[in-house]
């Protein structure tokens, strides 16, 4: 039989435990040893031990074992626990995946803007980014399209402390959009763009309820083309509405317009 031995270890000397944070739903953390960053997704409780399953933004999943000190948490290190049953669950993000702020105060808006083509687009950007955007105080405007983009970039007057940002439809190689942004050169304009038609197709399908986003035929108005291939009433702003209904978080969006949103508010707020 092993004799007891005590523990010597002065306590000066002993570490403090890891706080331990229930993995709530949308709960942001990193993994300590691999770096993955995601949002708890759920907790799961298996034969070696609780795990934890995370989401990161762009819809990947990983598993990983509820280990002490396993997690970083705005760079703390913690030990997720699962989340007592019944218990309040408060969001942790926005919409976005940003870190959330209850009561902040929206900003006095900045000199720097973000354009974006269309309502549509502008609608979208605020059901997801809207939180973010009044903290940052960055403003959202649509243009209706961008033929007339250098001119209204050079009305603009972009500078150092007014940064222009621009989000583009179907910005692809030889497409007219992109011979349109390739005439802006100022180094205080950002012009991305995702390579959607339309920024209906940024949004996931699964998320609208539908098996994919139909191919509409060339010399077609797209968004009814959209709608009679789906069956839906040929009312693009109805359509429209069930579509941004079904927008709940950044998951619902394809990574090709998230990447692009979050460079712009990057260009727009962040300094040289």
């Amino acid at each position: 039989m092993r004799s007891y031995q005590p523990d010597l270890t002065p306590p000066w000397k002993k570490s403090a435990p890891s706080p331990e944070v229930p993995a709530e739903p949308d709960l942001v953390v990193e993994e300590a040893v691999t770096g993955f960053c995601g949002a708890v997704i759920r907790c799961e409780k298996t034969a070696e031990g609780p795990t934890v399953t995370l989401e990161d933004r762009f819809g990947k999943h990983r598993v990983f074992p509820m280990a002490p000190s396993g997690f970083l948490l705005e760079g703390r290190v913690v030990t997720l626990v699962r989340p007592s049953a019944g218990g309040p669950v408060r969001p942790a993000r926005t919409a976005s995946g940003s870190v959330a702020v209850p009561g902040a105060r929206a900003r006095v808006a900045r000199a720097g803007r973000i354009y974006v083509e269309g309502r549509h687009d502008a609608e979208l950007v605020e059901r997801v980014w809207g939180d973010d955007l009044r903290i940052e105080g960055v403003v959202v405007e649509y243009l209706e399209g961008i033929d007339d983009l250098p001119a209204i970039v050079r009305e603009f007057s972009p500078g150092p402390d007014a940064r222009l940002g621009v989000l583009v439809d179907h910005l692809v190689p030889g497409s007219k959009e992109s011979r349109i942004a390739a005439q802006v050169t100022d180094g205080n304009v950002l012009v991305v763009g995702h390579p959607y038609i339309d920024v209906w197709e940024a949004v996931k399908p699964s998320s609208v309820g539908i098996g994919g986003w139909p191919v509409v035929p060339r010399g077609q108005d797209w968004k009814t083309g959209v709608c009679r291939s789906l069956g839906w009433p040929e009312n693009t702003g109805a359509a429209w509405q069930r579509i941004l209904s079904s927008i709940r978080s950044y998951r619902d969006l394809e990574p090709e317009l998230l990447g692009r949103v979050e460079e712009l508010i990057d260009f727009v707020t962040l300094p040289d």
